[in-house]
């Protein structure tokens, strides 16, 4: 049996992602995003047992081979074109900064959501900002998305300053949107559209 017609064409075809490998992108000032290596498991697991990850972020890293599972998916999920997940790292060093990651991709409606989380030692140097600036430049302008969204706990200000800094315009509230380990939270709305 066969589904109904649209009435328009998708945004992005199936195979955007999966019939290339994930690009390596620079952000031209120091940064690096690459895809995620197993051998990148130790550092996400120390990033995750600061406090305030934990405030943030509704997931815990009980253990290294746990976040082996992560790596794992997230490399698997380029290929399923539901997400595109990238370690941000010192482009001189190497060394594990953040990440940034396009979620819950829609091509055919040409949306994803725009995520990050820096490591500790890196916030307040504008690592996240500049690596969604990145993500969003190469989704938008070269890869063709027509909007992506980017939200965070209303409460997170930080979040709402790297949102505001790299072009993603408030929308509004979304109440008691998210539950975290204190409660439920209201979930700022931010988006960038192409052009």
């Amino acid at each position: 049996m066969r589904g109904m017609p649209y009435l328009t064409t998708p945004v992005l075809p199936a195979g955007t992602f999966c019939r290339r490998p994930q690009p390596t992108l620079t952000t031209g000032d120091g940064l690096l995003l690459r895809p995620w290596r197993e051998e990148d498991a130790p550092a996400v697991h120390a990033a995750f047992q600061d406090p305030v990850m934990h405030q943030w972020h509704i997931r815990a890293a009980d253990s290294v081979d746990e976040v082996c599972g992560w790596i794992a998916d997230w490399r698997r999920a380029w290929e399923e074109e539901r997400n595109a997940q990238w370690a941000v790292t010192d482009e001189a060093g190497g060394r594990l900064l953040g990440r940034v990651a396009l979620r819950d991709v829609l091509l055919g409606d040409g949306t994803a959501e725009v995520a990050y989380w820096t490591a500790a030692e890196a916030r307040g140097k504008g690592v996240a900002g500049r690596a969604t600036e990145t993500l969003a430049h190469w989704a938008l302008d070269e890869v063709g998305f027509h909007r992506l969204e980017l939200s965070h706990a209303a409460a997170n200000e930080a979040s709402c300053r790297v949102a505001a800094r790299t072009g993603f315009a408030l929308e509004g509230v979304k109440r008691s949107a998210l539950l975290h380990p204190d409660g439920w939270h209201d979930m700022h709305l931010h988006a960038r559209v192409r052009g």
